[in-house]
C-alpha cells in the first residue's frame, strides 16, 4: 500500500469522525445510531443487573450488600468518564468552535450529575454497614462531592446565560478546571494511602481484583451503563440541537420584524 493511499485512508477516517460536528449529519447519523445504541445498553444493562442481584452469592464480610456494587460501581465509573468527555467536547468547542461538540457537553452535564448523585447515595448506603457511617471525609468522597458541585455549577452557568456562544466558552473553561477533581475522584486512593474507601474494584492486581463470580456481572452492568450514557447522550444532544434551531429561527424573526 502506498504512502498516498494510507494517508487519505486517515484522512478519510478523520473525516467520518468530524462528520458528527455537522449538526445536520450528526441528526442523520445518531438517529441510525440509535436503535443499536439502545440494543446493547437492553442486552447488557439487563442481564447484568439481574445476574448480579439474583444470582450471585452473599460475600464474606460483606453479605448481601456487596451487590450494591452493580449500581455504585457503574455509576462512579461513568461520573469520572463523562466529565472526561465533557472535557474533550469542551476542548473541541474552543479549538474548532463546533457547536454540536458543545451541546454534547451540555447534554452530558445532566447525565453526568445524575449518575454522581446515584454514586453519592448508593456509596453512603454501602458504606454505613461496612464503615458505621453514612459519610466520611475520606479523600476519594470528598473529591467526588466536588465533583459532583462542580457538575450543578456547570449546569447552573449554561442556565444562567442566554448567549450559547458565551456559556459555551465559560462553561467549557469550567470543565477544565473542574477536570483536577474528576482525577483525584480516580485516583485518591494511589495519592493517599489514609481514607476508608476501598481500592479499585476492578483491578489489574488479582489481589485487589473482586472475585470472578461477582467480576463477570459487574462488567456486563458496566458495558449496559456505558451503553445507557450513550443514549441518552445522543437524545440529550438531538434535543439541544433542536433547541438551538428553534433559537436561531425566532432569532431571525425578530430581527425581521424590526
Amino acid at each position: 500500500m502506498s504512502e498516498t493511499h494510507r494517508t487519505k485512508q486517515a484522512r478519510d477516517r478523520w473525516n467520518w469522525f468530524w462528520e458528527w460536528a455537522n449538526p445536520v449529519k450528526f441528526m442523520s447519523l445518531s438517529g441510525k445510531a440509535l436503535p443499536w445504541v439502545a440494543a446493547i445498553c437492553a442486552l447488557t444493562l439487563i442481564p447484568g443487573l439481574v445476574w448480579g442481584f439474583f444470582f450471585t452469592p452473599a460475600a464474606e464480610n460483606f453479605g448481601s450488600s456487596v451487590k450494591i456494587i452493580y449500581v455504585h460501581v457503574p455509576t462512579a465509573m461513568m461520573a469520572i468518564n463523562i466529565w472526561v468527555m465533557m472535557l474533550v467536547a469542551s476542548l473541541i468547542w474552543i479549538v474548532r468552535r463546533h457547536h454540536v461538540s458543545a451541546l454534547a457537553a451540555k447534554a452530558a452535564a445532566l447525565i453526568g450529575v445524575t449518575m454522581t448523585l446515584a454514586a453519592l447515595i448508593t456509596g453512603a448506603v454501602w458504606g454505613e454497614p461496612m464503615w458505621g457511617t453514612y459519610w466520611a471525609w475520606d479523600p476519594r468522597l470528598t473529591s467526588f462531592l466536588i465533583l459532583f458541585l462542580f457538575y450543578l455549577g456547570y449546569m447552573a452557568l449554561w442556565g444562567a446565560i442566554d448567549n450559547p456562544d458565551t456559556a459555551a466558552d465559560l462553561t467549557a473553561v469550567l470543565c477544565i478546571v473542574g477536570s483536577a477533581f474528576a482525577l483525584l475522584s480516580r485516583y485518591a486512593v494511589n495519592f493517599w494511602n489514609q481514607g476508608l474507601h476501598q481500592g479499585a474494584s476492578l483491578s489489574m492486581d488479582q489481589q485487589e481484583n473482586v472475585s470472578d463470580v461477582y467480576w463477570q456481572p459487574l462488567v456486563l452492568t458496566l458495558v449496559g451503563t456505558s451503553a445507557l450514557f450513550v443514549l441518552l447522550l445522543l437524545i440529550r444532544t438531538r434535543t439541544e440541537v433542536r433547541k438551538r434551531r428553534t433559537h436561531a429561527l425566532e432569532t431571525r424573526e425578530r430581527m425581521a420584524d424590526v
